[in-house]
């Protein structure tokens, strides 16, 4: 049996956890090095990739930023959180404003530290990258358009590290990342539909909050249309092996979120349609496996 204190601790600890949101950064490293060894350095031996120090150090600077940014996000969306997620709100409150703070600063000064030892563009990359989040959790986040347009970036700046690194400027990755781009700001607009009565309560200038949930859908209904663009060029323009079953599945999801999309009215309904995003951004990262699955094994030796 646990003591009072030691359940303390292991209550802390969760709570902390829940604010850095760890199993969205675990999913990222995962995806960072599956989109080094399947995408961006296939052409070099598995250990190479897997054992080299200097990604290591960017993905872990990339980790200890994005942990940074959910912590600085939590700060800021505290009072609106409480309307939005009462639940996950009072778990995230058992660590104090202070301590989180504090691990705020830590991890900042964690990842400039590890991308030091990468380069000094590293360096600068990564204290723009923590600006940035900055800058999105104070100030952009509220405002129409530019909000989700900077979080879409933000989300997809990890990535964008390793591909500073590799230097690989193969048109595949570019459409690859276009349809991640756009699946991202689906998401993000489906959470301010998700949000919106936080949002009204604590001000915040969203799209649905200025233009209305109908404008919203329409939104949404583009958006959803162009990732058929990215899909049909990665699907019949280049060689990805077994990843067209993602794609082709992602597209029939596609279809049910539209259909759900303009029937959905209430919280529940809006948090359903997240859900599908999340599912298809999760599974668009394990199915980087499907694009050759003797690849791993025929670069270990």
């Amino acid at each position: 049996m646990f003591s009072r204190r030691q359940k303390h601790i292991l209550l802390k600890f969760f709570s902390l956890f829940s604010v850095i949101r760890g199993y969205n950064i675990l999913i990222i490293i995962i995806a960072q090095y599956l989109t080094a060894v399947y995408i961006l350095a296939h052409d070099l031996p598995l250990r190479e990739v897997v054992f080299d120090l200097y990604l290591f150090m960017l993905v872990l600077a990339s980790s200890a930023t994005i942990a940074g940014g959910y912590i600085i996000n939590s700060f800021y969306d505290s009072e609106k959180d409480l309307i939005n997620r009462p639940i996950k709100s009072q778990l995230d409150r058992l660590v104090s404003q202070n301590t989180k703070l504090s691990f705020y600063f830590l991890l900042n000064f964690i990842a400039v530290i590890m991308a030091s030892y990468v380069s000094f563009r590293a360096v600068i990359f990564f204290s723009l990258y923590i600006f940035g989040i900055w800058l999105y959790s104070h100030k952009l986040k509220k405002l129409p358009f530019i909000g989700n347009l900077t979080s879409a970036i933000l989300t997809i700046t990890p990535f964008f590290a390793i591909f500073i690194y590799y230097r690989n400027f193969e048109t595949v990755i570019f459409v690859h990342a276009t349809f991640l781009f756009l699946i991202i700001s689906m998401r993000e607009l489906t959470k301010d539909l998700e949000n919106i009565k936080g949002d009204l309560v604590q001000n915040y200038h969203t799209i649905p909050v200025v233009y209305g949930e109908k404008a919203s859908k329409i939104m949404l209904t583009v958006l959803t249309l162009l990732t058929l663009i990215p899909s049909y060029l990665v699907l019949y323009k280049f060689e990805i092996g077994h990843m067209y079953l993602f794609f082709y599945t992602c597209i029939l999801l596609l279809v049910v979120f539209l259909l759900l999309l303009w029937l959905s009215k209430t919280k529940t309904h809006y948090l359903i349609l997240h859900n599908i995003l999340k599912f298809i951004i999760v599974a668009g990262v394990f199915s980087i496996l499907l694009i050759n699955v003797d690849l791993v094994l025929s670069r270990i030796f």
